[in-house]
């Protein structure tokens, strides 16, 4: 390691201000003007790399909500490239109108046309309906009590629905494995936004602080430090191959979560799962042909999948700038190291012939496949960019 901490922390600022030049200029735009279905509503699933939309695509629900909080959090930050609060009204309206369910609860698949197709229930899904919520809350405060009523309802209907006796959530009714631990990250992720949307409002706090519990408990295994995907209805590790997956992106995820959460509680527990959380995505999860990190590991740490994919690379920056702000000296020198590695990591998914697009996938052997950009991945890039521009403005104020 040949990097001193200012030597880092400054090709890590030139470097997340160029990729923030990229994000404001190119790719907001970008997924505004094309992305976006002016014409039908909502946003599209796909760019293809000749800058024109997959306008034929079935649509996930959850790539709805993903894009109009892309552009609330830019809308946030000052950006005014576009008319995002247009952008954003014109996702969660769509959102509302195709996929919302007379239970209240949203559907997982329309047609282009906006028929719905799949009106089955996904975790996933919800979540992500609640996170966008606080970002409309924030970022258009004359919907803040409309966006706040109707993430409360959510999660009403969750608790009365769908609540596992011990903690979390089921992904059916009536219950069924797997029990998942990803969307439950989400959720997560959604109350921590909720939290402090509203200033620490306990149904927020309350239910940030059993999804972390959660994954001190349950998810993350006692002996490795390794967090699983897939359990049985008891909250432990489901029998067989896949209860043994787990994957490099969500170590960093939920190391990133866990951090920012133990950071704000005072929980020591929850920090030092964290760091072994992301000590075991840098130690094993990255190809080191590549130097990205892969898709999936087995419990023993051996390769599951080394597929590559664009947002586990994403959520090595995010992981190792959180927790380079809870450390000092050497250890936080060595996860700015990282956090530049994990940018090396991202740049081939980045290089694409029109700018603001990106590739998703880097098989093990072989090239970067040429294929059209899914409008999910955006969320991950821009969460990356901003959460490394903010933590770095707060260690460069510390001096």
């Amino acid at each position: 390691m040949n990097m001193t901490i200012p030597v880092a922390r400054e090709a890590l600022s030139q470097r997340t201000a160029r990729l923030k030049t990229w994000l404001e200029d190119a790719a907001l735009p970008l997924w505004w003007n094309v992305g976006a279905d002016k014409a039908g509503g909502g946003f599209y699933e796909r760019i293809g790399q000749d800058g024109a939309p997959c306008v034929d695509d079935n649509r996930r629900s959850r790539v709805q909500p993903r894009q109009a909080y892309c552009f609330a959090a830019a809308g946030k930050t000052g950006w005014n490239g576009v008319p995002w609060q247009e952008a954003v009204a014109h996702g969660l309206s769509w959102f509302d109108e195709v996929y919302l369910l007379e239970s209240g609860l949203y559907g997982n698949l329309a047609d282009s046309n906006g028929r719905l197709v799949d009106p089955s229930f996904d975790l996933y899904n919800q979540a992500f309906a609640i996170f966008a919520g606080a970002a409309r809350s924030e970022a258009l405060p004359q919907q803040a009590e409309a966006a706040r009523a109707r993430a409360e309802e959510l999660l009403s209907l969750l608790k009365r629905d769908y609540a596992h006796a011990e903690r979390g959530f089921h992904e059916a009714k009536p219950p069924r494995v797997p029990l998942c631990s990803n969307p439950h990250m989400h959720l997560f992720e959604a109350a921590l936004a909720w939290e402090a949307v509203t200033a620490g409002d306990p149904l927020w706090r309350d239910l940030a602080d059993e999804i972390g519990t959660l994954a001190l408990t349950r998810f993350i295994d006692s002996e490795s430090g390794g967090l699983r995907e897939f359990f049985d209805m008891d909250w432990k590790p489901l029998p067989g191959p896949k209860g043994r997956i787990m994957e490099p992106g969500h170590q960093f995820e939920w190391a990133w979560l866990l951090a920012r959460w133990g950071g704000a509680r005072g929980h020591d527990e929850a920090i030092a799962k964290a760091r072994r959380l992301f000590e075991i995505g840098e130690q094993y999860g990255i190809c080191p042909r590549r130097k990205v990190a892969i898709m999936a590991l087995n419990d023993d740490f051996t390769w599951a999948d080394g597929l590559a994919r664009l947002w586990p690379q994403t959520e090595w920056l995010k992981a190792a700038v959180r927790l380079a702000s809870l450390s000092e000296g050497e250890a936080r020198q060595a996860y700015l190291v990282s956090a530049n590695r994990a940018l090396d990591a991202l740049a081939p998914f980045l290089a694409t012939p029109v700018s603001g697009l990106w590739y998703d996938k880097w098989p093990a052997e072989g090239d970067m496949i040429d294929e059209p950009a899914p409008a999910s991945t955006f969320y991950h890039i821009l969460c990356a960019i901003y959460e490394t521009d903010e933590v770095l403005g707060a260690i460069n104020a510390e001096g």
